[in-house]
This record gives structure tokens, C-alpha cells and sequence, in this order.
């Protein structure tokens, strides 16, 4: 067993309330219960020897380990072939009760020998928030209970094969051979103390939640209406947007990790288990794209109730995170008890980020709310007046320097992406209240439209540079700007646009990889440095698309595809060496990989249709 496996060597289960992520070799080394910002039941991926784990694994001399999903599905397999035979653990978290925010949590580990004969074994190793609270064990016939202040986590073995624990101080070891057409199971049951005993598991009850879990995945993965040229990888990233979404309140998480380093031994370790407003509004398009307007409309009535209230630290409007379940508070401790991964430190729990100022979520906001048939089918008409009284808000208080979309610390500046978004608020807005025939003061909104836009126009581009720029007076290049055709600012065939791009390329792209901007040039206030930023790589492709540099844009896609681990995920960034860095798996990394793949194939489909004509 690896103390650290790299970041890429995991697969990801779970349920739409939390998730595990399950390394190469078969260990559970992160798991959060019961919810994805609850604190860490296992977090050896942060300490190995503090933050806890739990191992199935075999390993006899000569073995080879291979991890794939069930096509299609949140059911992922780790095979261990050994001279002597070949075995397979088989992980899911079953999605019955997967709305209901006070329902256990159950990890399945399935035992499973396909050929000759097999020896598991066992280590769980429980370390109860975030290896901050000593637990208790108690152990009977097949059962193992953990136990720390508000938490119960019961193990439990079943099946025909007999896999005994047994006590290692207050954690457990076990071991088991199985023969061909031999299997067992290993159930871990997470709850909150006072709540009701769950029922015992048992392998008629293993194998229901199997099928169940598969069958689901199926359905809804049925459920997309994408048929394009990349249909694995599309598939694969929408079943991680979903698994990444909290479904008790349709709001999405950033990844489910904490603390992984963006450059190793580093200090840029965020913990991403929040609902980025940004983030979450730009999965809306996608999600519509898909097909998927069930998860669309649940974010979107999510957003509408933060619009519509008053629940922020900031005292603005909005803030750009939240809990999943709209608590906006965030506040930002270090976990000085961990090491961090491969030493990476500090550990943060929290997001300090949580009181920036970042005014592009406005735009975003309005721009997932735009794409609504109706939009006061999620605000209703006092949604509606709050919603003008929040643009007439915004109207008096666009124009100022904030912290950008990136959350540097460093320092407020005029971020032309803010103004961007900002843009995008008006834009959406004036169309709304047009075609909803809503009261609305549609020429104000209208003036500070066209104001924002000839301001961009002016002081967002460089002359010498010919490119938009990060920040007014500066000449730094920033990806986020990748976005301006996309939201419809410009055509993406605007000279202006096509000579940013051409900026871009030479600066930020390296090797078809894409840069966020150069921190040396524009100083984050952050020590160290970082890798690509996936999610403007695939975004680079859509930018590349839409201009008709297909056979560019086609190239850049399949290269960036390559990144992907053995099972189609990608974490936040790529490192020197084409190793994934920084949170795991990222959400906007898998959205911004559908739009590309859709836009690429919009792009190629008319090509081929005018070759044809």
C-alpha cells in the first residue's frame, strides 16, 4: 500500500449526498459522511497515518491491479490478478434515500473471485473528524461498531465467504480466500447517534442494492440526449456532475476533496466541497444541453432562493459559495495535525474566499436563470421584483475593483471578466423582462449595458497586445476571457476576438494545456506556482470551435482527453509531467469538457454538412 498514490489513481463512488474516493490499489483514503462538507471518516489521501482508511486489497508477490466502472454507471471495479487467480472488489454507494439529507450512508465493498483462488485482506482504520476525535470500537461476530461524539459507524461482513476481524487496538484487520464463483461483502454503515439502529445487512440485501445502484445509473444515463463523437467521455463527465451534486437541494460541489495541493509541497490547498455560484451557474447550459432539466431546474430553484433571500456574510446580495444546503458560512481554519498530501501544507477546512468580492456571480446567476423557459417558474412575481430590485442594486455598484474570478489574494483590481459578467446581468435581464412582459426599468438596464460594454471595449483591450487583458491597466492575459463569445459579448469571429486568441496561444497555451494567467506577471499573492488549468484547457477547444479552427480544436480535444486517469476523471490542474494536481474530481473541469466536445461536434457536423454540398 502507497502512503500517497497519486492524485489520478482513484476512482469516485457515491449518492448524491457524499462520495468516496477508492484508490488503485483498493483503499477507501477519503470519505466524508453524511454529506460531502461533513467531516472526514476517512482522510489518509491528507495523513496517512492520522486521517484514516479502509483497505480491501490483495497482496500476494506478482500482482497487477486494474480499476475500471461498469459502462455507464457509478459502480466501480478493482481487479488483482495474481499467479494464483484473479479477484475483484466491487465498490458503490447505493442511491436508495439519496434525497433524504438524514438517511444512513452505506459503502458496499463486494469480494468476488473470477478465477483460481484469491487472498483479501482488510484494514479499517476510521479517524473520526478529520482524525480530531478518538473513537471507541466494539466488536462482535461480523460486526465492527465505531463510535465518536454524534457519530456511529457500523462494519459488517456477509456472503459466503467467511472474512474474519479482528481487533487492532480500536481499528480492525481481516483476511479471506475465495475460490472461483466464491464472494463476500464488506458493508460500512455511517449514522447519527440517537438515530434508529439501521437493519442488519445481508447478501440478499447486497445484492438488491446492487442491481438497484446499476439499474439507476442506467436509466439516467439513458436520460442524455448527447449522441456525439465523444459519447464515453461525455457520459462519464455528466455521471460525475451528477455525483458531484447534493441532491436533498440540486446544488453542486466544486469536488469533493479538501486540502489537495494545486503544486505539491505547496501552500494553494483549498477545500472545494462548497457550491461555487460560478461554477454551478455555468453547469446549467450543459445540464440543458444534455437534456437533463430535472438537474438544471433543481440548481436553478436552489439559486433563486439565494437570490431571493438574505442569508450572506458579505452583506451583498450573493456571495460566491455557499454550503450545499445554503449556509454561508464558510470560516477557513488549518488542520495543523495533518501533513497534507505528500506533505503538502497547510490543510485548510473552510474557504476564506466565501467573503470576497466577486461581482462576475451576478452575471453567472442571471445567466442560469436566463436559460429558464420561464423564469418565474423558480422566482414566481415576488421572485421577479427581487430579481429587478437586485439588477437595480447592481446598476449603482458594477463599476468597482474586486478580488476576480480566480480568488486571488492579492488585491482588488478592475477584472475585465467581472465586467464581463456584469455585462451579461444586463443583457439577460433587458431580454427577460422583454419577453416575460415583466415590470422591469428596461432602458436603465439598457444604458448600463451598453455603458459596461464600451468600458470593456476601451480599457479591457490593450492596444499594444492587440487581446483583452486580465485586469484594466495591465497587459496580462487571462483565460478567463475564453468565455466572451460563448455568453455572446462578441462574435466569435470578431478581429478583436480572433487576435486575443491568437495572444493566448502564445503565452498561455503550452502543448495544447492552458494556463489560468502568469502569476509572475500578475502577482496572486500566493507563493509557488501552479499547473494547467483543465477546465480552460477544454474551453480553449470550445473558444477554437466556434472561431472555425476545427483542425486545431479537434487536435487540442483528443491531446487534453489523454490526461484523463484510467477511468475518465480529471482533477483541477496538470502538472509538468502530465501529473493531475489539486482537487479531485473537479466539476467544472467535466463541464467544460462537455461543452467543448458539444461545440466541436456543432462545428464539425456543418463542416462535413457544407463538404457534402
Amino acid at each position: 500500500m502507497r502512503r500517497y498514490p497519486p492524485i489520478a489513481e482513484h476512482g469516485l463512488v457515491g449518492n448524491m449526498r457524499t462520495a468516496a474516493l477508492v484508490s488503485s490499489e483498493g483503499v477507501v483514503d477519503w470519505f466524508c459522511a453524511p454529506r460531502f462538507d461533513a467531516p472526514s471518516l476517512f482522510g489518509g489521501l491528507l495523513d496517512h497515518d492520522r486521517g484514516g482508511l479502509f483497505a480491501l486489497t490483495c497482496d500476494a508477490p506478482g500482482t497487477t491491479v486494474r480499476q475500471l466502472y461498469l459502462p455507464d454507471t457509478a459502480v466501480l471495479v478493482t481487479r488483482f490478478l495474481t499467479p494464483d487467480g484473479v479477484g475483484e472488489v466491487v465498490d458503490f454507494v447505493p442511491v436508495d434515500g439519496h434525497d433524504d439529507p438524514s438517511a444512513p450512508t452505506r459503502l458496499v465493498r463486494v469480494l468476488r473471485v473470477t478465477r483460481g483462488t484469491v487472498r483479501f485482506t482488510l484494514t479499517c482504520r476510521p479517524r473520526f473528524d478529520y482524525g480530531r476525535a478518538p473513537h471507541r470500537l466494539r466488536l462482535e461476530p461480523g460486526q465492527a461498531h465505531f463510535s465518536a461524539a454524534g457519530t456511529q459507524a457500523r462494519l459488517e461482513t456477509v456472503g459466503t465467504g467467511t472474512l474474519t476481524l479482528e481487533r487492532d487496538a480500536d481499528d480492525v484487520h481481516g483476511s479471506v480466500v475465495l475460490n472461483q464463483g466464491e464472494g463476500a461483502a464488506v458493508v460500512l454503515t455511517v449514522y447519527a447517534d440517537g438515530d434508529e439502529q439501521p437493519a442488519p445487512a445481508t447478501e440478499a440485501g447486497v445484492w438488491h442494492d446492487f442491481q438497484a445502484t446499476r439499474d439507476f445509473w442506467h436509466d439516467w444515463t439513458r436520460r442524455s440526449r448527447y449522441r456525439g463523437r465523444w459519447q464515453h467521455m461525455v457520459n462519464r463527465s455528466a455521471i460525475t456532475l451528477k455525483l458531484l451534486t447534493y441532491a436533498p437541494t440540486g446544488a453542486p460541489v466544486a469536488a469533493v476533496t479538501m486540502g489537495l495541493p494545486e503544486q505539491i509541497g505547496g501552500e494553494r490547498n483549498w477545500d472545494y466541497r462548497y457550491t461555487w455560484i460560478r461554477d454551478a451557474s455555468l453547469s446549467v447550459r450543459v445540464l440543458l444541453d444534455l437534456g437533463l432539466d430535472e438537474e438544471a431546474n433543481a440548481f436553478r430553484r436552489w439559486l433563486s432562493e439565494r437570490l431571493t433571500g438574505d442569508r450572506t456574510v458579505t452583506g451583498e446580495p450573493l456571495q460566491i459559495m455557499y454550503r450545499v444546503d445554503g449556509d454561508p458560512h464558510l470560516d477557513e481554519e488549518i488542520l495543523g495535525h495533518l501533513e497534507g498530501y505528500r506533505g503538502s501544507a497547510p490543510v485548510r477546512l473552510g474557504n476564506g474566499a466565501a467573503d470576497q468580492l466577486q461581482l462576475d456571480i451576478y452575471g453567472e446567476a442571471v445567466y442560469a436563470l436566463a436559460q429558464a423557459r420561464d423564469v418565474t417558474q423558480f422566482v414566481g412575481y415576488d421572485g421577479w421584483r427581487k430579481f429587478a430590485e437586485f439588477l437595480d442594486w447592481l446598476s449603482t455598484r458594477w463599476d468597482r475593483p474586486d478580488e476576480g474570478i480566480w480568488e486571488t489574494r492579492g488585491g482588488r483590481q478592475h477584472f475585465t471578466y467581472s465586467r464581463l459578467m456584469c455585462w451579461v446581468a444586463f443583457d439577460r435581464g433587458v431580454r427577460l423582462a422583454t419577453e416575460l412582459a415583466r415590470p422591469a426599468p428596461v432602458a436603465a438596464w439598457t444604458a448600463v449595458r451598453d455603458q459596461i460594454l464600451e468600458q470593456v471595449m476601451e480599457r479591457g483591450w490593450s492596444t499594444r497586445r492587440r487581446a483583452f487583458v486580465q485586469h484594466y491597466d495591465s497587459e496580462v492575459l487571462d483565460a478567463s476571457l475564453l468565455l466572451m463569445p460563448m455568453v455572446g459579448f462578441l462574435s466569435p469571429k470578431e478581429p478583436r476576438w480572433l487576435s486575443t486568441l491568437d495572444a493566448m496561444e502564445e503565452e498561455l497555451v503550452s502543448d495544447s494545456l492552458v494556463y489560468r494567467y502568469d502569476p509572475g506577471a500578475s502577482p496572486d499573492g500566493l507563493r509557488g506556482s501552479e499547473g494547467t488549468f483543465s477546465m480552460c484547457s477544454f474551453l480553449y477547444v470550445a473558444a477554437l470551435a466556434r472561431a472555425g479552427r476545427l483542425t486545431v480544436a479537434r487536435y487540442a480535444f483528443d491531446k487534453m482527453l489523454t490526461y484523463a486517469n484510467h477511468v475518465g476523471l480529471f482533477a483541477e490542474e496538470i502538472g509538468p509531467v502530465g501529473e493531475q494536481l489539486g482537487n479531485f474530481p473537479q466539476a467544472f473541469t467535466h463541464l467544460a469538457l462537455i461543452t467543448a466536445a458539444m461545440e466541436l461536434d456543432t462545428a464539425l457536423d456543418k463542416a462535413e454538412a457544407a463538404k457534402d454540398r
